[in-house]
Parts: structure tokens; sequence; C-alpha cells
């Protein structure tokens, strides 16, 4: 390991330490983190995704993730906003995903809200309006910051659309997942790698 963090793969790759080992968060951070969603479809689903993660290691839920889609119609929002109080008890049951009540609940609100604010542009315009203006660059793995100004305006401005567990830090998670800040170290073979920063 060198000592900003990163670890040089077999393959010859800078990756930190969290995409160095487990061969499924190696193949997501290589293939996925930090790519622009910008389908509405594929948005709600990290959005879902960041609030089942909360208080959990991103691991399990990549593991999970195929239960996820298969429980929650691939994260379909007008299938996930139907769903009623058979769904929450008939979800809670099923081992595959996290059994968090609330979480859950919060799946259906947020596919609820996602459909509502359709009427004032979509999920996807709505949430790339909070890309900041310059991103991080940091060189170790403590210099990635948890939350920033736009994540803290993300987070009040939808909750203020009926969304739930969409705090500041989750949704700096989310705005990393999906591109609209660039975390990668600025070692890693991926940094800059996902068209939205130079």
């Amino acid at each position: 390991m060198t000592p900003d963090g990163i670890i040089i793969g077999e393959d010859g790759l800078a990756r930190p330490l969290w995409a160095s080992t487990d061969p499924l968060l190696r193949e997501y951070y290589d293939t996925e983190w930090g790519l622009p969603v910008r389908d509405e479809q594929g948005l709600y689903e990290r959005i879902s995704l960041e609030a089942f993660q909360a208080g959990l290691s991103w691991a399990t839920i990549l593991r999970k993730r195929p239960a996820f889609r298969a429980a929650f119609d691939d994260f379909h929002p007008e299938t996930v906003a139907a769903f009623t109080e058979a769904d929450v008890e008939r979800l809670l049951q099923d081992p595959g995903i996290v059994r968090n009540r609330l979480k859950i609940r919060a799946a259906i609100t947020n596919a609820r809200a996602t459909i509502a604010l359709r009427d004032e542009g979509g999920l996807v315009d709505f949430v790339w309006t909070f890309q900041p203006t310059s991103t991080p660059a940091p060189a170790t793995y403590a210099d990635v910051p948890t939350t920033s100004p736009e994540s803290i305006a993300l987070s009040k401005a939808l909750r203020k659309k009926g969304f739930a567990f969409v705090g500041p830090t989750t949704m700096f998670a989310l705005m990393e997942a999906i591109g609209m800040v660039d975390t990668h170290l600025v070692d890693s073979h991926r940094r800059g790698t996902s068209g939205v920063w130079a």
C-alpha cells in the first residue's frame, strides 16, 4: 500500500483500499462507481440503495442488490409507488434485502415523490442542478469529505419534495456514486474517468 492509501492490484491498477480486496467491490469501483447516472429509474435505484445502506457497509448492499432489484421490480417507480402496507409486510419477510420497515417505506415514499417531480422536469434534472462548480481532489482517503454545501442543499430540497432518508451524508455518497463529484483519489486509475470532470 502506498502512503496515500492506494493499493496497486495484480493488474497494475491503483485503487483505494475499500475497492482492492473484495472482487464485488473492485468490479463496482472499476465499472460503475463515479460514472454519471442520468436516467430516472437508475437514479431512483441509487437513492433507494443509499438509503438502505445507512448504517451498513456498501458491500452488504451490493451483495443484496440482485435481491433488492427483484423485490422492488428493478426499482420501477410506478410499480413501487403502488406498493401497499401488505407489500411492506411481504418485504419484511424477504431475507435477501435489508428488512427495515422505515427504509422500505422510504423507498415507496420516494417512488411517489419521484413521480410527482415529473411535473417539474423530473428527478434527474432536479438532482443534477446541485452539481458543484468544482470537485474535491483527495490525495488520501482521509481527504475525502462526507458532506458538502451542495449535498446539504440537495438533502433539504429533496425533503421539501417529500423524499425520506436523504440526509446530507447519504446525498454526498449519492453524488460520489453518480459522478456529480469525483472523489477518486488523485492516484487512482479511475480519477477523471466520469466525463463530468476534466
